[in-house]
């Protein structure tokens, strides 16, 4: 038998790697960014171009390399950074592994140019599918440029894998935020596009946050720090109100590489037990400074995933300072935790809803003083065959056997309701019947009764599918009217948030919403939608936002029905809202009046019937 076994060519080897290291556009801004700090730079300049799909440049001023040191850093396991084994227990560099460039030149077109301070003339280095195309000396400022360009251009199936230019684009500034904030000593800018989208001085990283994330963060910011023979903890940690419905704002620094770990997530989270909802997350930047013995960071091709020598006892510190910190800066609660109602209200701190709908303050809203602003639900402008509507309804009261397990697909309008019995020809509208007075449950669910049985509907969900619909109809042919505040109000967002709100801009103006860029990170905002108060038009965009991050998880998303969902979300009325009976019927009617009556936008169920079996069988089994 002939032998069979055989080397690899280095150019599929390297595309083999480059699966594991170079996933998308921001692996390689990653890799770039991590060697350009390695490199000593104190000025970093990336610049993007098509989401990362054209072109990623990183350039320098670090140390530069030699005619040799730039060839030699293009093959695998060609490192400056270990000399042996003993050598990976004292890494505080960030690349040691010696794969990046190699997997980053097997999928793309690579050209580099660099000169070291002490050399007059550098060099320029061109390698497309790891073959060297072009190797000769140049004319060059100190330090190193990287272009990479068509990535992924001889692997179509790794290139059409892609997200949206969207993602892709997120992605990147995850990256160049993680190594931005964990250098905050070294000036960084971002071009993307043309446009400057950062641009971080050197300072401190109460200032790199800043600069980041924006000027209303500085105020919210606090600051933890403890000191251990083992390991010691510093950094800042959000304010309660600097929660939010993503973990987009966490980050865990571990002698200044970023890391993610559940278990030490948890250590912070807990923290905030009874001053934030369990749906949110709070903001903190921490650093881990421990001595490289007692992790082990070769674990991943990616480095975000270590392994501690005793990862129990840097869970206890980490819990011990995020609660010393926030009782020094009197974040802690001084008020009953039993009810953990009442602080899921004050987190909320207001609930939408309008007249007819009447906010009737319970008890928990009373004790933390809840102020109520008022949303209509109403839409009035569906035409609906008045006979066939009525037959609708008769069918959801009159189940028999038959029916009972068909799905719910009935549609009704008030309106026409309202006309019908004026004109006489409804003589038995059950739900105007004293018999059906819809009940409200724990301040969630609304009871009402059909002739088969009863019905249970969740007042949240429902409201939700109620204005999920009225949006998509106002987005589509119907704008709402807009309601100009007396005075204009400015709004300051992060860099990644501007970017997002100047795209949605043209939808949210059509909802209502009079919303102008001022330039840089800031908007104005002049009106809001007629329906809407005007008390909290920051807040509510700025929930938006973060909804609207939360819902956009897929490729190929419709962006006008994300932008209703995540209104439709924000504005709902929410469970633990007192209603009466007739904001009750009005939730009952106006959700049969919706083409998708039975699911909210996020396909949750809106109500759960029950028959009058279903309800013999539990008394009889």
């Amino acid at each position: 038998m002939s032998d069979i076994i055989r080397l690899l060519p280095d150019a599929i080897a390297n595309q083999i790697a480059a699966g594991e290291v170079i996933q998308r556009p921001s692996s390689v801004v990653k890799e770039l960014l991590e060697n350009s700090v390695d490199s000593g730079a104190k000025n970093i300049q990336l610049i993007i171009k098509d989401a990362g799909r054209a072109l990623i440049q990183v350039v320098d001023d670090g140390c530069g390399m030699s005619e040799t040191d730039a060839r030699m850093c293009f093959e695998r396991h060609a490192t400056s950074k270990i000399k042996n084994i003993e050598d990976l227990f004292s890494l505080y560099t960030f690349g040691f592994r010696g794969e990046a460039m190699a997997s980053i030149a097997a999928v793309a077109q690579v050209e580099m140019k660099t000169k070291p301070h002490d050399k007059e003339i550098g060099t320029i280095l061109i390698v497309e599918g790891s073959k060297v195309i072009l190797q000769e000396p140049c004319s060059h400022n100190p330090g190193t440029s990287t272009s990479v360009k068509n990535l992924f251009y001889n692997v179509p199936a790794r290139r059409n894998f892609l997200k949206s230019n969207q993602i892709e684009t997120k992605h990147i500034f995850d990256e160049f935020m993680h190594v931005a904030l964990s250098n905050p000593s070294v000036f960084f800018s971002l071009h993307h596009n043309g446009l400057e989208i950062y641009h971080l001085k050197a300072g401190n990283i109460r200032q790199r946050i800043v600069n980041i994330f924006g000027k209303n963060y500085n105020e919210k910011l606090v600051p933890i720090e403890e000191i251990t023979d083992y390991v010691s903890v510093r950094g800042f940690i959000g304010k309660p109100e600097l929660s939010k419905k993503t973990r987009g704002e966490q980050f865990f620094f571990v002698n200044n590489r970023f890391i993610k770990n559940n278990f030490l997530n948890h250590a912070v989270s807990k923290a905030y037990e009874g001053l934030i909802t369990d749906r949110n997350f709070p903001f903190y930047c921490l650093f881990i400074d421990i001595r490289p013995s007692a992790i082990d960071i070769n674990v991943h091709p990616t480095k975000q995933e270590i392994k501690f020598e005793d990862e129990k006892s840097i869970y206890l510190l980490l819990n011990a300072a995020a609660k010393h910190g926030l009782s020094q800066y009197s974040v802690m609660p001084t008020i009953d935790f039993e009810h953990e109602s009442t602080f899921n209200q004050l987190v909320d701190e207001r609930v939408y809803t309008e007249q007819p709908f009447k906010l009737v303050q319970s008890k928990i809203n009373s004790e933390v003083n809840i102020k109520g602003s008022y949303y209509s639900p109403l839409d009035k402008d569906i035409p609906l065959n008045q006979k066939d509507h009525f037959e609708n309804w008769k069918k959801l009261y009159d189940l028999d056997e038959e029916t009972e397990e068909r799905t719910v697909t009935i549609r009704s309008n008030m309106d026409q309701l309202h006309a019908l019995e004026n004109e006489n020809e409804i003589s038995n509208n059950p739900f105007k019947d004293e018999r059906f007075e819809p009940i409200q449950l724990h301040e969630r669910y609304i009871l009402t009764q059909i002739k088969s049985g009863f019905i249970l509907v969740d007042q949240h969900k429902a409201h939700q599918r109620i204005l999920f619909e009225k949006y998509l109809r106002n987005l589509s042919n119907q704008p709402a009217a807009s309601q100009q505040t007396l005075f204009p109000k400015t709004l300051e967002l992060n860099n990644s948030d501007t970017a997002l709100l100047q795209e949605l801009i043209p939808e949210l103006r059509v909802l209502g919403f009079d919303i102008q860029f001022f330039g840089n990170t800031t908007f104005v905002i002049h009106g809001m939608p007629a329906d809407l108060k005007e008390e909290n038009e920051i807040q509510l965009i700025e929930k938006l936002l973060e909804d609207f991050k939360t819902t956009n998880k897929t490729d190929g998303f419709d962006k006008r029905k994300n932008v209703a969902r995540t209104l439709a979300y924000q504005t709902a009325i929410k469970s633990g809202q007192t209603l009466d009976k007739v904001s009750m019927q009005q939730i009952i009617d106006e959700l049969f009046a919706c083409e998708q009556p039975t699911i909210n936008p996020a396909g949750l169920a809106t109500f759960i019937q029950y028959s009058f079996d279903e309800i013999e069988r539990k008394f009889n089994s």
